[in-house]
């Protein structure tokens, strides 16, 4: 008979490249200060995390959850749908809303389950989920655990969206996903074009703004990057990037927030967010009213990266964000080149596949708005140095 765990046995790559000195996954830091980060007793810059704004070591932003500790205790214990749904959960639901410009939004404990919960949701038997090949792994999940239909479309390619919509059943419920900004290569949306084609074949748009929220559209996401707020219908959002806390948002009409909140599994079944979370969150959105100079900074920051980067010989490829690939295209050469930048001080990801597609293994990037100006400095520095060792670059 076939054990199960026979699989375990023969999933020898790890271990394989554990031995090499080239795993690039699962390191232990012993300290995170933001745009530096402790491994194994030496300082590294950070150039691998999604805290876009630098809240997490915000004093504010801090107190807020120690505070929030104090008052209502380390838990909740219980689904928001039964005991675990606070004043303070609502309080920061309105918040949101009002921030991305919908009538109202729905707080559940990820993103990742935000995505889960709403798609399945809300796609039905004899619904279809159009997705673009690169959405993040939430998205497809979500798709395939909805009881509808799944298709896909290129990468931001509206005459491929358009040939996937034309062929499908016109009495049947659509909803195209995209990432807004994508979080392997950097690249946006392009919602002015998206948004016409759904309303052409009558699909609603939801757009996954975990990413953007914190970096476009003033911090406000993808929607208002491009003023277009009112013409995406669902505008999810992530707590564990520019938010500094664990959790996920959906916003959109009241009607719809209220259905999600009533058929997302992943909401009714799962402990609410700790309040220590929500409150980090509601402060993190209050910084970013009051210190806009860290959206602009950030932005600033991408835009030298990408340049200087380019400069250097470097495929960054489509980048328009702080978020800057940098093209390898090889597995061995990409998990090498992450080792010798770690080994010089510099913290980046290493990504293959499944996570990108074959030919595009990449050293993902992205940056802070407190990384400082020398940082970046020897940042590009430690990256000429190791591709010239390594010949990407001449």
């Amino acid at each position: 008979m076939k054990d199960i765990f026979e699989k375990a046995e023969h999933f020898t790559i790890v271990r394989e490249a554990k031995q090499s000195g080239i795993y690039p996954y699962f390191l232990a830091m012993s300290g995170n200060e933001g745009a530096e980060a402790i491994y194994q007793g030496k300082r590294l810059i950070m150039c691998g995390s999604n805290n876009y704004l630098g809240l997490t070591t915000h004093p504010k932003v801090q107190e807020a959850a120690i505070a929030a500790i104090r008052e209502y205790g380390t838990s909740c214990t219980g689904s928001r749908f039964l005991n675990g749904n606070l004043e303070l959960h609502q309080k920061l639901e309105r918040e949101l809303a009002t921030w991305v410009g919908k009538e109202a939004a729905l707080v559940f404990s990820t993103g990742m389950q935000v995505n889960l919960g709403t798609i399945s949701g809300l796609v039905d038997k004899g619904d279809y989920a159009i997705l673009d090949k690169f959405d993040h792994a939430s998205i497809i999940d979500g798709a395939f655990l909805a009881r509808g239909q799944t298709k896909r479309f290129r990468h931001n390619d509206i005459a491929d969206l358009e040939r996937v919509l034309s062929h499908l059943p016109e009495d049947s419920g659509k909803l195209v996903v995209v990432d807004g900004v994508y979080s392997m290569e950097g690249d946006i949306a392009p919602l002015p074009e998206l948004v016409p084609i759904c309303r052409e074949y009558g699909a609603r748009l939801m757009v996954d703004d975990a990413h953007s929220v914190g970096v476009l559209g003033g911090g406000r996401g993808t929607a208002a990057h491009f003023g277009m707020a009112d013409d995406v219908d669902l505008i999810m959002g992530t707590f564990s990037k520019s938010f500094a806390s664990l959790g996920g948002f959906i916003a959109g009409d009241s009607q719809v927030i209220e259905y999600i909140q009533h058929h997302a599994r992943t909401l009714i079944f799962s402990a609410s967010i700790p309040p220590a979370n929500a409150a980090a969150v509601r402060a993190a959105l209050q910084v970013m009213k009051d210190e806009p100079e860290r959206i602009e900074r950030i932005n600033q920051i991408g835009v030298r990266m990408r340049r200087e980067l380019q400069t250097l010989g470097f495929d960054t490829g489509l980048s328009q964000t702080p978020v800057v690939p940098i093209i390898i295209g090889d597995d061995m050469l990409t998990f090498l080149t992450w080792k010798m930048l770690l080994e010089n001080g510099v913290y980046v990801n290493a990504i293959v596949s499944p996570a990108t597609a074959p030919g595009r293994q990449l050293l993902r990037t992205s940056y802070m708005a407190t990384h400082t100006d020398e940082q970046l400095d020897y940042v590009l520095e430690t990256f000429a140095k190791v591709g010239k060792q390594l010949g990407i670059i001449s």
